[in-house]
């Protein structure tokens, strides 16, 4: 766990996520040798992944706003969206089984990788015509898929604000604000259903195992920071490109688990 998280804090902060990419994987397989419930062990790790990001994902916020990467308007018009999808989330996962999270995971992740590694910069001025609709369902989806994942929602909002426009250092940023929403309710969420379906998980209050969001808060606290100052000394457009190459390598290892569960 010690050695997971120093990645998870670093990727946090230059990506813009809150770590679940990273961490939901790592928190997966530490489980699974520690012979935790196999029906519950990608909840455990959603859930976990979850309570992590929370301070994790603001830390990145701070330091970003730092270098004037957070649009805080678009973050105040589109969270509540975010929020009701995050909340239908959380209850549909609940009822999945841990082979079709992981099913789902990777779908996802790919998908994403895929958009991100084919979309071209776009030279036009930012755009500030975030209507209604496209917040209410994007939003809704961001949300609800981030739920169902452990993330903070970054490679669901990264590439929806490089659609309309923002730069991909302010879309990481905003993302990474919009992410701090998610994160605090996806933790709520799962706190919530494990504790009604009475799971019992070892050293755990519902999906969130207390041992391991001790272990990695301090560290990934720390190394948000260094990951979100980084990412304003490298290139933007290279940076599209490793977030793209990135999601296709968490997806890979969640394959390679699906088929061998």
């Amino acid at each position: 766990m010690v050695l997971t998280a120093f990645p998870v804090g670093f990727f946090a902060g230059l990506f813009g996520i809150g770590g679940g990419l990273i961490t939901v994987p790592f928190l997966f397989f530490i489980f699974d040798s520690l012979n935790i419930n196999q029906d519950y062990l990608m909840h455990l790790a959603v859930g976990t992944s979850f309570a992590i990001i929370i301070p994790t994902s603001l830390i990145s916020v701070l330091t970003h706003k730092k270098h004037g990467s957070v649009d805080f308007s678009v973050i105040k018009n589109y969270a509540i969206f975010v929020i009701i999808g995050v909340l239908s989330g959380t209850i549909f996962a609940a009822i999945l089984h841990t082979k079709s999270l992981l099913l789902f995971f990777t779908v996802i992740v790919y998908l994403l990788g895929a958009y991100l590694l084919n979309l071209r910069d776009k030279k036009n001025k930012l755009k500030t015509n975030f209507n209604l609709l496209p917040r209410v369902l994007l939003g809704f989806v961001s949300g609800f898929i981030s739920a169902t994942m452990g993330i903070g929602g970054a490679v669901m909002n990264v590439p929806i604000l490089r659609y309309f426009g923002y730069p991909i250092n302010k879309a990481i940023g905003s993302a990474a604000a919009i992410g701090s929403v998610i994160s605090l309710f996806g933790a709520i969420g799962f706190l919530i259903t494990g504790s009604y379906l009475k799971t019992d998980l070892p050293l755990s209050i519902g999906f969130i195992n207390i041992p391991a969001f001790l272990i990695f808060i301090p560290i990934t606290m720390v190394m948000a920071r260094v990951g979100a100052n980084t990412v304003q000394k490298i290139d933007k457009s290279k940076l599209q490109r490793f977030f793209g190459i990135f999601l296709y390598l968490v997806g890979t290892v969640f394959l390679y688990r699906f088929l061998t569960i």
